[in-house]
């Protein structure tokens, strides 16, 4: 008899973003007793540096800023209880185009077979029955985004695991909503230009195509907290201004599309363990 725990795979880029999207996930799992293993794949290099320094900039020292970041992600794992982190460490690659996007050892020039590779042997290690990552365009078009979802897929190909496997995303009425908080915050903000709000007119899913709404409401004060616990990244970290309740009002789902199961489990589905338990 199978005596190994139900086991959840978040597989991340940055410090940080374990909270961002998936923090509500990783709490309410770890509080039903499932086991959940957080793969964090870069270092978070190129965010920013004391007094908001950024990369190129003086006072930014990537090195330092590593560091930093990996104190503020042991602290935000503490307070999502993540069981398990596992740091591939690969520097990070900045946003798309900037100049860290080509050094030789950013993650996202990283060949995916060898990201994959490591990433596999942790996929056999834990056996997760759940595997959560970014779609293919990494929500955003961030490099180190896609470059996750590339080695996470190409190492569940490597491995005869077939877990539950989910793609973060947004519907487009809360990214709507997302919209007018931001404006409601800051009513002073330009308005953006026709071709960056087209690009954010792309980010997400529409309500109808997303597969998957887990109510992690009642984990929205942990959620809050573990994105607190990134208080370097604080300016970059919009939700926090917004104060706890207004947080978790906004924030209280988090939404996936299903790509691969073997489970058979209905859709739209409430839970990412459907059919597992």
């Amino acid at each position: 008899m199978n005596d190994r725990p139900l086991t959840l795979m978040a597989v991340h880029a940055h410090p940080d973003d374990e909270a961002t999207s998936t923090g509500g996930i990783l709490a309410r799992y770890a509080a039903e007793g499932i086991r959940t293993v957080l793969v964090t794949c870069t270092d978070g290099g190129c965010g920013d540096g004391p007094g908001g320094a950024k990369p190129g900039e003086p006072g930014h020292d990537p090195a330092a800023v590593a560091a930093m970041r990996r104190d503020e992600l042991k602290a935000s794992c503490a307070v999502l209880k993540i069981s398990h982190v596992e740091m591939l460490d690969y520097a990070d690659s900045g946003m798309m185009g900037w100049p860290t996007n080509d050094a030789p050892a950013s993650f996202w020039r990283t060949p995916v077979e060898e990201g994959a590779a490591r990433l596999a042997e942790l996929i056999r290690h834990y056996e997760p029955d759940v595997v959560v990552t970014y779609d293919e365009n990494g929500f955003y078009g961030h490099p180190d985004h896609i470059q996750a979802n590339r080695i996470t897929m190409a190492a569940l190909a490597m491995t005869a695991r077939t877990p539950k496997v989910y793609w973060t995303t947004a519907p487009r009425s809360m990214m709507r909503r997302f919209g007018e908080v931001m404006r409601e915050f800051d009513p002073n903000a330009p308005e953006p230009d026709p071709a960056q709000a087209a690009a954010m007119a792309t980010i997400g899913l529409p309500d109808e195509e997303i597969t998957t709404w887990v109510d992690t409401s009642a984990f929205g004060a942990q959620k809050f907290d573990a994105l607190a616990a990134h208080a370097s990244q604080g300016e970059n970290i919009f939700f926090l201004r917004m104060g706890q309740e207004r947080f978790t009002e906004l924030m209280g789902v988090e939404t996936f599309v299903r790509v691969q199961d073997s489970t058979g489990a209905a859709l739209p589905e409430d839970d990412l363990f459907a059919g597992l338990r």
